[in-house]
């Protein structure tokens, strides 16, 4: 995916990376597969603000993507590759046989005028959706499935993959784009292929300007509050405020996160920090 660097004729692009959308074929979404947006800017329905930092930002409207890929045994042709503004991947618009079109997460190197289908016995070509059981040891794969019928979960963002290591009887074992090995039931539906928009960790902003398009506010540190805000706040001059933690205190560095004994700790064979969980 090819990146743009902006010439520095003002302040806000001396720095700025952009996406260059080589892959993008059109700019008009399709109108049935539309639904508003209405912002929230972080207020609950009391009207009070329960989140910080959010505000503002650009109009837009949400595309109803197909994580499912239910309609199965239809073939599908690749009508355009587009911008997605609530997601980091392009999407690819897909009219199949009967008239209908619906959206996907589009994969890296799909083209207009392609066929993809979805199905227990399909090719594991770019594309197409299956279950792990159908799909060859070693197959990049996206938009996995946590439970059957579900829809796709995990790897939805730009440039991820997962590969399929191993089957193991109703499991099959993934290794994650963290690095973690874990199980999924082999009846899971995912899609072949690397999500799109690869270079999207590469880009810059250039100036403080974009994040407010996106809706987000300045944040503003929390060793430069008071001791009544924050609990790394006060002290004499630039005083580091202790260990680094979160306004209501939680430690932001080193302490675990993950529920112990949670359900899904007997499906996950290494963490991605290469240590096996004990059974």
């Amino acid at each position: 995916m090819p990146l743009k660097k902006y010439k520095p004729i003002t302040a806000g692009t001396r720095w700025r990376i952009g996406n260059a959308y080589a892959e993008i074929t059109t700019n008009k979404p399709e109108k049935s597969l539309l639904e508003p947006q209405k912002k929230t800017a972080g207020r609950n329905f009391q009207g009070r603000r329960v989140m910080r930092y959010m505000g503002g930002g650009s109009k837009h409207h949400y595309r109803i993507v197909d994580f499912k890929r239910d309609k199965r045994d239809i073939a599908a042709t690749v009508v355009s590759i587009e911008y997605d503004p609530n997601r980091t991947a392009f999407i690819a618009l897909l009219q199949y046989t009967d008239g209908e079109k619906r959206y996907i997460i589009a994969p890296q190197g799909l083209q207009v005028g392609a066929t993809v289908i979805a199905g227990d016995a399909v090719a594991p070509e770019l594309g197409n959706a299956l279950p792990l059981k159908s799909m060859p040891l070693g197959t990049t794969i996206h938009n996995i499935e946590l439970q059957p019928g579900q829809g796709g979960k995990m790897v939805r963002s730009a440039g991820g993959s997962a590969q399929l290591a191993n089957k193991e009887e109703k499991y099959g074992v993934l290794k994650m784009p963290s690095g973690e090995l874990r199980k999924v039931l082999i009846n899971c539906y995912a899609t072949v292929g690397v999500v799109s928009n690869s270079d999207h960790n590469l880009e810059t902003a250039g100036k403080a300007g974009k994040n407010r398009w996106k809706g987000i506010r300045p944040r503003v540190r929390g060793v430069a509050m008071n001791p009544v805000d924050h609990p790394m706040g006060g002290g004499e001059g630039r005083a580091s405020g202790g260990h680094p933690r979160s306004r209501t205190g939680k430690y932001a560095k080193g302490e675990k996160t993950r529920t112990k004994g949670k359900g899904s700790d007997k499906l996950i064979i290494q963490r991605r920090d290469g240590k096996k969980l004990a059974k």
